[in-house]
C-alpha cells in the first residue's frame, strides 16, 4: 500500500508539473493562465510531498497539514477569479460585501483556527463524540469548493458553459472526492488508507479536463450575475450539506453514547432527520421564506423583473379553459400568497366573482358606485386591508364591504385597471412568508392587474365575439323555420273553408274545425316567437303565486310531480307574464328531468325585504362547481341529447333584465337549488314598507 500511494501521488506530481509547464508558456495567450499555473504548481508541490512521506512510510492520519490548506486556498482563489473577484478595475469595496465572499472568509476563518488548534492541541480537534473536528471543516471546505463550481456554472449563459465546462467538472470532481474522502473519516474516525492512494489516480484524470478547459481560456469572461435562482439553488444546496454534516455527527454521537442501542437510535434518528430535510426541502412556506430572505438580504431590489415577467406571460398566455383562475395564480405568485379572487365589472353596474382559488365563492355583488369601487377608480391604489383597519384616514371615505370583512386570512386588494376605468379587483389572502408592501411590490401589483385585466377584457371580447356568430347561425336558421312555418301554416288554413263542404256529419265537422284550430293558434305562436318583427314586450303588475301555480299545473303530468309551496301570497311583479312563465318552467321543467322518480321537486314562493324569492330545489344529480362557472349559462351547450343549450343563458339574461337575480348552489349526487330573485311593484313595495 505505501507503493501504491507513492506511485498515486507521485504520477498526480508530475502531470501537475507538466500542466504548470504548459501554462507558464501560454499565459500571454489565455486568461488565467498564470492563476491556474500557480494552482497547479502548489498542488504539485502538495503531491510530490504526500508521495514523498509514502515512499518512507507514513501513513496518513488525521492532523493538520499547512500545504494542504494552501492547496484548497489557490483553488479557491481561483474560482473567485472566475467569479469576476479581484479582477482589474474591480470595485473592491462593492465586492468585499459580497455574500459569497463572507461565507469563504467565514469558513477559511474556521479552516485556519482549527489548523492551529491541531498543532498547538491536536487533542482538542477530536470534536464532539469523538468524530474527528479537522475532517469535519475538510469536508465544509470541499462544500464551498461545490458551492462555488455550482455558482460558476449557472451564473454562465448556454453559450459561456461551452468554455466553463470543463473546468468546472475537473476543478469540481477533485473537491467531490474530497468531500467523499472526509466524510468517510467523519464517519470511522480515521482516513481510509485505499481512498487516499485512491486520491492520486483522481487527481491525475482531473487534469485533461484542466488541458481542455485552458485551451478554451480565451473566451472566458468574468462578467458573471447571479440570478436570485441561481442563489436560490445554491442555498439550499449549502444549508442541505451542513444540516447532513450536523446530522451525521450527531447520529454518530448516539451511537458512541447509546451503548447497545447505539445503532437502533442512529439508524432511527437519521431516518428520522432526512425526512425532516425533504419535508422541508418540499414545504412552499419555507421556499417561500427563502426567495424573500434572499430578496431582502443579497439584492437591491426585491424582484428579478425579467424571470417575474416571463413567468407571469407565459402562464397568462397558456391554451386552454381557466384563464381567470391562472390570472389569480400568477399575480398571486408575485407576492408568495397561497389563495384569492377575482371580481369583474358587467354591464349592469355590478361587481361579481369570476373566480377563486383557495379562497371562498362570494354571492354577493359590489356595485361600483359604492365608495370601495370608486375609490379604486379614482385612486388605483392596492389597498391593504390591514393598514386600512390601523390607519383608514389616509383612505379617506371609503368603506369595505361586509362581504370582504367575513373572508378569512384576506390581505390585499389589487384594482385591475384597462385604459383608466376599473376593470375588476383582485382579492388576495396573506402570502406564505411575510412580505412588506413597499413602492417596490405595490408598483409591481397595479402593472400585473393591468396586464391581468387586459387578459380578461380580450377573453370576454372573444368570448362576446363567438356568441354573436352563433347567434347569427340561429337567427339564419330561425328564417327558414320561419319560412316553412308559414307554408305550413298557409295549407291549414285552407284546410278550414274545405271542412265546412262535410255538413252531413256535424261531429267530424266540430273535431275537424277544433283540431285545425288548435294547430294554427300553436304554429302562429312559434312563428311569433321566431320572428324577430314581434311587438314589443309590455311588461305588467303580475300575481306571482297565480303565475307559479299555472306553471306548475302544466308540469302536473310529469314524474316526480312538483310541489308549490306559497309562504306568503299575493306578492306582485312587473313582468312579461308569457316569457316569464317560460322562463320558470324551463327551471322546473330542467328540475324534473334531473330528477329520479322517486325524488322531489319543491318550489318556494316568499319575500325577502324587498324582493320576491323564488326556490326551486331538487333532490337530482347536481352539479359540479366548474360545471356552474364554465357551463351552465354558455348558449348553446347543453347536456341533453336534443338541447339546444340557450335556456339557462336565456332565463338568466331576462332575470337580469327584470333587475333581479338568479344563483344557484348544487352539489353531485345531492341536489340543485335555484334561487330566483325579483324586485317587488313598486306600489306594493311601498305598502309593505308603510
Amino acid at each position: 500500500m505505501v507503493n501504491v500511494v507513492a506511485a498515486s501521488y507521485g504520477l498526480a506530481a508530475l502531470v501537475f508539473l507538466l500542466l504548470f509547464a504548459l501554462l507558464v508558456g501560454a499565459w500571454y495567450r489565455r486568461a488565467f493562465a498564470l492563476a491556474l499555473a500557480g494552482a497547479a504548481l502548489v498542488t504539485a508541490l502538495w503531491a510530490g510531498l504526500t508521495a514523498w512521506h509514502g515512499w518512507i512510510g507514513w501513513l496518513p492520519t488525521l492532523q493538520p497539514n499547512a500545504l494542504d490548506v494552501l492547496r484548497n486556498a489557490v483553488w479557491v482563489y481561483f474560482m473567485l477569479l472566475l467569479l469576476g473577484y479581484f479582477q482589474q478595475g474591480s470595485d473592491w469595496r462593492v465586492q468585499r460585501n459580497s455574500p459569497l465572499l463572507r461565507l469563504v472568509a467565514a469558513v477559511y476563518g474556521v479552516y485556519a483556527g482549527v489548523t492551529v488548534l491541531g498543532v498547538w492541541a491536536p487533542e482538542l480537534t477530536m470534536g464532539l463524540g469523538g468524530v474527528p473536528l479537522l475532517a469535519a471543516v475538510q469536508a465544509g471546505v470541499a462544500v464551498l469548493g461545490l458551492i462555488l463550481v455550482e455558482q460558476l456554472y449557472r451564473g454562465k449563459t448556454p453559450q459561456e458553459r461551452w468554455s466553463f465546462k470543463f473546468a468546472c467538472l475537473g476543478i469540481g470532481g477533485m473537491w467531490i472526492f474530497d468531500f467523499y474522502l472526509y466524510s468517510d473519516a467523519m464517519l470511522f474516525h480515521r482516513i481510509d488508507v485505499d481512498i487516499w492512494a485512491a486520491r492520486g489516480f483522481v487527481l491525475v484524470l482531473t487534469v485533461p479536463l484542466l488541458v481542455i478547459a485552458s485551451a478554451r481560456g480565451a473566451s472566458w469572461s468574468t462578467q458573471l450575475s447571479v440570478s436570485r435562482r441561481v442563489l436560490f439553488h445554491s442555498a439550499a444546496l449549502a444549508g442541505s450539506s451542513l444540516y447532513l454534516l450536523a446530522m451525521s455527527s450527531a447520529g454518530y454521537y448516539l451511537r458512541f453514547v447509546g451503548g447497545d442501542w447505539g445503532s437502533v437510535m442512529q439508524l432511527a434518528f437519521l431516518f428520522g432527520a432526512a425526512v425532516l430535510l425533504v419535508g422541508i426541502l418540499f414545504s412552499g412556506t419555507f421556499r417561500a421564506w427563502l426567495k424573500v430572505f434572499i430578496s431582502k438580504h443579497f439584492y437591491s431590489y426585491n424582484y428579478d423583473y425579467r424571470e417575474e415577467w416571463l413567468r407571469f406571460t407565459r402562464q397568462l398566455s397558456q391554451e386552454g379553459p381557466g384563464l381567470a383562475d391562472r390570472t389569480i395564480q400568477a399575480v398571486a405568485a408575485l407576492v408568495e400568497s397561497h389563495g384569492g379572487a377575482v371580481w369583474i365589472c358587467r354591464d349592469n353596474g355590478q361587481c361579481e366573482q369570476l373566480a377563486h382559488w383557495n379562497c371562498p365563492a362570494i354571492t354577493e355583488t359590489e356595485p361600483l358606485t359604492s365608495s370601495f369601487c370608486r375609490f379604486m377608480q379614482e385612486r388605483q391604489w392596492v389597498v391593504d386591508l390591514a393598514e386600512y383597519e390601523s390607519n383608514g384616514e389616509m383612505y379617506g371615505d371609503m368603506v369595505l364591504p361586509g362581504w370582504l370583512r367575513q373572508i378569512p386570512r384576506a390581505w390585499i386588494v389589487v384594482p385591475l385597471t384597462l385604459q383608466g376605468r376599473l376593470y375588476g379587483f383582485m382579492l388576495l389572502l396573506q402570502p406564505r412568508s411575510a412580505i412588506q408592501l413597499n413602492w417596490e411590490v405595490i408598483d409591481l401589483l397595479k402593472i400585473a392587474g393591468s396586464q391581468a385585466a387586459s387578459y380578461l377584457a380580450q377573453q370576454e371580447a372573444v368570448t362576446a365575439l363567438m356568441l354573436a356568430r352563433q347567434f347569427e347561425s340561429f337567427n339564419r336558421m330561425s328564417t327558414f323555420v320561419v319560412h316553412d312555418l308559414k307554408n305550413l301554416v298557409a295549407q291549414l288554413s285552407l284546410l278550414i273553408p274545405n271542412a265546412h263542404k262535410h255538413r252531413n256529419n256535424p261531429e267530424f265537422q266540430q273535431d275537424m274545425l277544433d283540431t285545425v284550430t288548435h294547430s294554427v293558434q300553436k304554429m302562429k305562436l312559434m312563428l311569433q316567437k321566431l320572428s324577430r318583427n314581434d311587438a314589443p314586450e309590455r311588461p305588467t303588475p303580475l300575481a306571482i303565486d297565480q303565475l307559479l301555480r299555472q306553471a306548475v299545473s302544466l308540469k302536473a303530468a310529469f314524474e316526480p310531480k312538483p310541489q308549490l309551496r306559497v309562504e306568503q301570497g299575493g306578492l306582485q311583479v312587473v313582468a312579461d307574464g308569457e316569457r316569464l312563465e317560460r322562463v320558470l318552467g324551463h327551471l322546473i321543467q330542467n328540475a324534473i328531468e334531473a330528477t329520479p322518480r322517486d325524488g322531489s321537486v319543491i318550489i318556494t314562493l316568499g319575500a325577502d325585504g324587498g324582493a320576491v324569492r323564488i326556490d326551486i330545489a331538487d333532490t337530482g344529480q347536481g352539479m359540479t362547481e366548474e360545471f356552474i362557472r364554465e357551463r351552465l349559462y354558455k348558449p348553446f351547450e347543453s347536456t341533453k341529447p336534443a338541447g339546444m343549450g340557450i335556456g339557462a343563458f336565456e332565463s338568466r339574461e331576462y332575470i337580469q333584465e327584470l333587475g333581479g337575480r338568479l344563483d344557484v348552489c348544487s352539489a353531485p349526487q345531492r341536489g340543485t337549488t335555484f334561487q330566483v330573485r325579483l324586485p317587488l311593484h313598486a306600489q306594493e313595495a311601498q305598502d309593505r314598507a308603510a
